[in-house]
C-alpha cells in the first residue's frame, strides 16, 4: 500500500507542480515513447547482461513483495516460537527422539502444525541441519554456531541480491538518460535549418531523456531498490530468530528462555508479547 501511495503521490507532485508552473504535458507525451524505448530498454539490457537468470528471477519477486510487504506476519513469529519450543522440549528431554522429525520434517507432527513455516525450505533447513549439527557435535559449541553464523550470513547476502540489482539500476539510469537526451540533440542538430519553433520542440523532446533517465531512477526505482533492502532485512530477523534459539539452547540455557531471547530478535511492529508466548506455550502443554 505504501508503495502505490508513493507513486501516487511522485507522479501527482512533480507532473502536477510541471504543469501548475505553465508547462505543457504534450511535448513529454510526444517524446515519451521513443524516450521510454531507449531508456527502458537499454536499462533493461544492462540488468539482463549483467545478472544470471536466478538473481533476473528473484528480483521480479522482490518487486511484487515492494508491493505486498514483508512476508513474515506476527502469527507467523509466534508460530516459530512455539515450533523451536517444541523442538528444545523434545530435544532436552532425550536427542534421539528429535531424530525423526528433523530427518522427515513434512512427516512430523511437529512440523506439520505450522504448514507456512513448513512450506519455508530455508526455515526447514536452518532448523533441520542445525540441530543435526547439535547433535553430531554436542560438545563443541563454537563449532556449530560459528556455522550457524556464517549460514545466516549467505541467507542475507542471497535475499538482498534482488535489491542490489535495481539499485545498480537505478544508478546507470541517469547516465542513460543522457545518452537518450545527446542522441536527440543529434537529431536536432541534423535539423539545424528549421524554423525556430521547431528546433525548440525538438530539443524539447531531447531533454525529456534527461529527465526520465533521473526521474525513473531517484523517483521510483532507486526508491523500490530501499523498500526492497528494507523488507528483506526484516524478513532475515525471522531467520536471525531460529539461529538465536538453537544458540541460547547451546549454551544449555532454560527453553523459556531461549525463546524469550529469540522473541525480543522479532521487529517491534509483530514481535508478539510475551505474555502472547507464554499463553500459547501453555496451550502446547494442555493440548500435549
Amino acid at each position: 500500500m505504501n508503495a502505490i501511495l508513493g507513486l501516487a503521490i511522485t507522479m501527482v507532485m512533480v507532473f502536477g507542480g510541471y504543469m501548475l508552473a505553465g508547462g505543457k504535458l504534450g511535448i513529454i507525451l510526444h517524446s515519451l515513447p521513443f524516450e521510454m524505448m531507449m531508456i527502458g530498454g537499454a536499462a533493461t539490457g544492462a540488468f539482463l547482461a549483467s545478472n544470471d537468470f536466478t538473481t533476473v528471477k528473484h528480483t521480479g519477486g522482490d518487486v511484487v513483495a515492494a508491493f505486498t510487504g514483508p512476508k513474515w506476519k506476527k502469527t507467523d513469529y509466534q508460530d516459530i516460537l512455539l515450533l523451536m519450543h517444541e523442538l528444545l522440549h523434545i530435544m532436552k528431554q532425550n536427542p534421539v527422539d528429535i531424530e525423526p522429525h528433523i530427518e522427515a520434517p513434512n512427516d512430523s507432527a511437529i512440523f506439520t502444525k505450522y504448514p507456512r513455516i513448513l512450506k519455508d525450505h530455508e526455515a526447514i533447513e536452518m532448523i533441520c541441519d542445525t540441530i543435526r549439527s547439535m547433535i553430531m557435535n554436542f560438545d563443541n559449541v563454537h563449532q556449530v554456531e560459528e556455522l550457524l553464523d556464517k549460514h545466516l550470513e549467505g541467507l542475507l547476502e542471497e535475499k538482498l541480491h534482488g535489491s542490489h540489482a535495481l539499485q545498480q539500476t537505478a544508478d546507470a539510469l541517469p547516465a542513460l538518460g543522457i545518452v537518450a537526451a545527446v542522441l536527440g540533440v543529434i537529431k536536432t542538430m541534423a535539423s539545424i535549418d528549421k524554423p525556430p519553433e521547431v528546433l525548440g520542440g525538438m530539443i524539447g523532446g531531447a531533454l525529456v531523456g534527461t529527465f526520465l533517465g533521473v526521474f525513473l531512477a531517484y523517483g521510483m526505482v532507486g526508491p523500490f531498490a530501499a523498500r526492497v533492502k528494507s523488507i528483506r532485512t526484516e524478513e532475515h530477523l525471522f531467520y536471525s530468530m531460529i539461529g538465536q534459539v538453537l544458540v541460547s539452547s547451546l549454551y544449555k540455557n532454560p527453553v523459556n528462555i531461549c525463546v524469550e531471547v529469540a522473541r525480543r530478535q522479532a521487529p517491534a511492529r509483530v514481535r508478539p508479547t510475551f505474555d502472547e508466548v507464554e499463553q500459547a506455550v501453555r496451550g502446547l502443554k494442555q493440548a500435549a
